[in-house]
């Protein structure tokens, strides 16, 4: 029979990708288990068919690639199970100590032994169970280590046919079947792709029956099915691309067949896909022609091998540095905020993760809340962070204050402001954390006079914390250790979330803007957000922690039995609160109202609430555990509060630390200041009379509006 041997078979060379994470755990076995040992280490690589019409898929190595840990009592190679995305193919690296033992390697030798193997399992016939091998590898490499250097090279041994083999009739695929071959192809391709069985085996049979029926058959089957009669191709997965060239896989294929079944004429499938499905358009069929090669009859003889990946057609070696990403800090920083980035693709593309990255923020308490807290703002991207405390680490916080452990309790414990900064940067060492160890003066404990001092020196150390600020967090055990924080952000202007604890309830809320706010200098740090400045104060105030009171802070915890003076809440309260703060801050931030935002309701009708994208900003959230339940409120400011009014406000400006000495010391100053007293009194002395009047006559005229 005469062929027409047409041109020499020409294939498309394979292209190699490495993942980061490869050298990342290649880097951890060698500095935690090799060490000097540089013998050669079982590695899998990665190739699907081509799936795009301009683009060639690459070999890739990815992290799970290389074994966790390295047994070299065992000679099973590393086995890594592919899927219709990906098919596993065995390789080998080899990987020196050093950067002239890279170079001094013997090129030609590692590939000859590497294709000596693939030459031996088609002899054996292992080929024809596990294909894969036909598509075997060879990675060499030097890390070094000291400035995160790595410089590696590729070979992908291929059997080389000489004289080569030649092709005629290469076309796409949709041309070479016909319309019920091809309709048929597609639905045993899609078959064959969808289980778990065969969809990672890369060389297999095409058999198309008399009666124009495709079916997809392992290699160990080729007897049967040309036996069968019909059309009989030799299929591949094909990486590659190019509409006049197979890929690479089919060099040792090719070797196989004429190995194995001595056939000089072979028709081939380059299969290739599109969306993850057959695509014949993109598909090549041809018949490879082969002209007895040397080399393939002699059982004590290798044919020459290829393979070196190459650059303009000369051999060379790539290098890639990763200082950055490989220092476990960058990649922690790295990883930290993928959350946040994916919520920018869809579900929250308005997040500004840099506004948050660079938001400073005080908490004014480090127990249960302040860790929980903390815990929330870093998930949310908040890297600069400050703690106040000046309480010790007690044998019981651990277990509800998550930033502590046993070892922050032993010799009388350590502080909880210092401790927990250091929890925070084991945590994640790029945070910009702070712990601040002052007491904060409260009304209702009197400051003795040799005390006055240092008590004014808190006070003004607090009033520089919250300045220097964005958003402060009053997270204490006590009422009255809000009262001057309180005051101090609201005559800052500061964006304040109070968070308070019950047994089984808690109230997380925001605090209005302060009474001058719009006199807040514009140039404050305070301006993130597009936290207005400009916004015309045509509405009340939203109140503060103390806005409700009718009276003054006191000393909360003098005569009082142990459980009424510490936090005896239900365990889970604390969590729950303190993730609602940190989401009631985000919702400030990215409102374009910011702190002067109206309070939201459910259902309340403000223009535009539902639309923002994080939704509602309420003022007040209420929860109740006993009824598993929470509600959403609205307070006003009030004339008469004793910590945000006008008129407390401006008697510190006016007096400063004599003001808030006098408000500490004498428990009724306030009261007296603000008009509660008088109003205690008027209200004692009022009698109400009803309305005694029968005649069901009358209207609303007579309703008070609370």
């Amino acid at each position: 029979m005469a062929y027409d041997y047409g041109s020499i078979l020409q294939f498309a060379p394979l292209q190699s990708a490495v993942d980061e994470g490869f050298w990342h755990r290649l880097s951890s076995l060698k500095l935690n288990q090799l060490g000097i040992d540089d013998s050669p280490i079982p590695i899998t690589g990665f190739f699907a068919p081509c799936s795009h019409s301009l683009l060639s898929n690459h070999l890739t190595l990815l992290s799970e690639s290389l074994p966790i840990e390295v047994r070299r009592d065992s000679s099973t190679p590393l086995t890594t199970k592919g899927n219709r995305n990906r098919c596993a193919v065995p390789g080998i690296l080899y990987n020196t100590n050093t950067v002239e033992s890279f170079h001094a390697l013997d090129r030609l030798s590692l590939l000859k032994s590497e294709a000596n193997k693939i030459w031996e399992d088609i002899r054996s016939g292992k080929a024809l169970e596990d294909s894969s091998v036909l598509a075997r590898f060879l990675l060499i490499s030097f890390a070094d280590l000291k400035i995160w250097n790595f410089h590696y090279c590729f070979a992908f041994p291929a059997l080389v046919l000489d004289p080569p083999a030649t092709v005629v009739g290469l076309t796409s695929a949709s041309q070479w079947f016909n319309f019920k071959e091809a309709e048929s192809l597609f639905t045993a391709f899609g078959q064959w792709r969808s289980s778990d069985l065969t969809s990672d085996i890369p060389f297999f049979l095409v058999n198309i029956d008399s009666s124009s029926q495709a079916s997809i058959k392992h290699l160990r089957d080729f007897e049967t099915c040309q036996n069968n009669g019909g059309k009989l191709l030799f299929g591949f997965y094909d990486p590659c691309h190019l509409p006049s060239n197979p890929g690479w896989p089919l060099r040792n294929f090719l070797a196989l067949i004429y190995s194995k079944w001595n056939l000089k004429s072979v028709d081939f499938l380059c299969y290739r896909e599109n969306r993850g499905f057959a695509d014949l358009r993109l598909s090549l069929v041809g018949t490879a022609l082969i002209d007895d090669p040397k080399g393939f009859r002699d059982p004590s003889c290798m044919p020459n091998p290829v393979g070196w990946e190459l650059k303009r057609g000369k051999k060379f070696y790539k290098t890639i540095n990763l200082a950055k990403s490989m220092d476990p800090t960058r990649l922690a920083i790295s990883a930290a905020d993928l959350n946040l980035r994916l919520m920018r693709w869809r579900a929250l593309p308005s997040l500004n993760i840099n506004m948050l990255s660079s938001l400073k923020c005080l908490l004014l308490g480090a127990g249960t809340l302040g860790c929980q807290v903390a815990r929330m703002l870093m998930a949310w991207g908040v890297r600069k962070i400050t703690l106040v405390d000046s309480g010790r680490v007690a044998m019981s916080n651990p277990l509800r204050q998550s930033l502590y452990t046993l070892e922050d309790c032993l010799n009388g414990g350590n502080f909880k402001a210092e401790a927990a900064v250091k929890s925070l940067n084991r945590i994640f060492p790029a945070m910009e954390a702070e712990g601040v160890v002052i007491s904060i003066p409260m009304p209702g404990h009197p400051v003795p006079d040799h005390e006055a001092a240092s008590t004014i020196d808190d006070c003004r150390r607090l009033d520089d914390l919250i300045n220097s600020h964005d958003a402060i967090f009053l997270l204490t055990d006590t009422r009255e250790s809000r009262w001057l924080p309180t005051l101090l952000c609201a005559n800052a202007n500061k964006v304040t979330i109070t968070a308070a604890l019950g047994f089984d309830s808690f109230l997380v809320m925001r605090h209005g803007a302060g009474p001058s706010g719009s006199w807040h200098d514009s140039t404050s740090q305070t301006n993130i957000a597009n936290l207005s400045l400009n916004t015309t104060n045509t509405r009340q105030r939203l109140g503060c922690y103390f806005c409700n009171d009718v009276v003054a802070p006191i000393d909360s915890t003098a005569n009082r039995t142990l459980d009424q003076q510490c936090t005896v809440t239900r365990p889970g309260l604390a969590p729950i609160a303190s993730a609602i703060a940190v989401e009631l801050l985000v919702g400030i931030l990215h409102h374009p109202e910011g702190i002067y935002a109206e309070g939201e309701l459910l259902n309340s009708g403000i223009a535009g609430a539902s639309e923002q994208p994080l939704g509602i900003l309420p003022h007040q959230i209420r929860g109740f555990f006993s009824q598993f339940s929470q509600m959403t409120l609205v307070g006003r400011s009030s004339d008469s509060c004793t910590a945000c009014s006008s008129m407390v406000v401006s008697e510190y400006r006016n007096r400063g630390m004599d003001f808030i000495l006098q408000a500490i010391n004498h428990p009724t100053y306030l009261e007296d200041l603000t008009g509660l007293t008088e109003l205690m009194k008027s209200t004692s002395s009022f009698q109400l009379d009803w309305d005694n009047d029968s005649d069901g006559s009358g209207d609303d005229d007579g309703c008070i509006e609370i």
